[in-house]
């Protein structure tokens, strides 16, 4: 089997948009070329996905959302609910990225690992977007691999700062799938959804006991679901100077996690598919560089 680690990424991910938005929406370029300096993503490792199907994509979401959505029919309070304008480069980004965390579950089940360089839009709901997220990819990867019969049971490990609500929505009647999300209680969305596993962390929680409740949290949903594949969303914004995040954990305590999520399930022998999920950095540089911390360990346990 080759040590390279397979990546999968979209030059459309990062496209033209407002300067001013709160979402970084130039992180995705910055990731791969902080990547690229460090000799992780090269031609040999790269894999680019293509726009998803249609009936790909009603695995998880409406018709009706799917076509207002690509042809610019959302209303106002749909789009202020989103949090994102509405532009041909969205619609490109967006029926893209779904497809590479599909293709990046599909090479983590050949291969183990992969790393999906995007992803982790876990607010979308079956037929609205919200919180910056218009598509939800870990319902879309998990419920086309359940159809396709390529996996029986899948977990979604969910460590991103905000529960994730759309994809316990959409999830909620999928026995296959099971839905587990540690993140701040305190913080967005206000109504929470309920997932098969939620853990509610209180705000400034820091480094030992951040994890000492995702290694609990992880333990156990592997004992008791058995997956056959774990989609892990390694959202970044639990970082302590996250303007999103309200927790206190330390960039060391995010590579502890990450290091440890893909240590366990490597050593239970479960694939393991990522996602880079949320992070508000105004700094994108810095911000993109936080984001390769997974990859950077997943790097390093395939090559070691």
């Amino acid at each position: 089997m080759s040590t390279l680690l397979p990546l999968v990424s979209s030059p459309f991910y990062s496209y033209e948009f407002p300067t001013r938005h709160r979402f970084p929406m130039q992180k995705f370029r910055y990731l791969v070329e902080h990547l690229k300096q460090q000799k992780i993503l090269s031609s040999h490792n790269l894999y680019r996905p293509g726009r998803a199907r249609l009936d790909v994509l009603q695995q998880a979401h409406s018709e009706q959302y799917l076509n207002d959505f690509i042809h610019g029919n959302l209303c106002d309070k749909q789009l202020r609910r989103l949090g994102l304008p509405w532009s041909p480069g969205l619609v490109t980004r967006t029926l893209i990225s779904p497809n590479g965390t599909l293709l990046t579950a599909q090479l983590a089940l050949r291969h183990g690992i992969a790393c999906h360089l995007a992803g982790g839009t876990h607010h979308a709901h079956r037929d609205f977007g919200s919180g910056y997220c218009v598509l939800n990819d870990l319902a879309v990867a998990a419920l086309t691999l359940v159809a396709q019969k390529k996996v029986q049971r899948v977990l979604i490990f969910d460590c991103d700062v905000h529960q994730g609500d759309g994809t316990a929505s959409i999830l909620q009647n999928t026995p296959e799938v099971t839905t587990c999300s540690i993140h701040c209680e305190k913080n967005f969305p206000a109504r929470k959804q309920v997932s098969d596993i939620d853990v509610g962390l209180l705000p400034e929680v820091s480094d030992d006991a951040y994890m000492q409740a995702v290694c609990d949290t992880l333990l156990l949903a592997i004992s008791q679901t058995q997956p056959d594949l774990i989609l892990y969303d390694a959202g970044v914004d639990i970082f302590c100077d996250d303007p999103l995040g309200l927790l206190n954990v330390s960039e060391l305590g995010i590579r502890r996690r990450d290091a440890f999520v893909l240590q366990t399930a490597m050593a239970a022998n479960i694939p393991i598919a990522t996602v880079i999920g949320g992070g508000y950095d105004d700094d994108e540089v810095a911000l993109a560089r936080r984001h390769a911390i997974v990859v950077e360990e997943a790097h390093r346990l395939r090559s070691s």
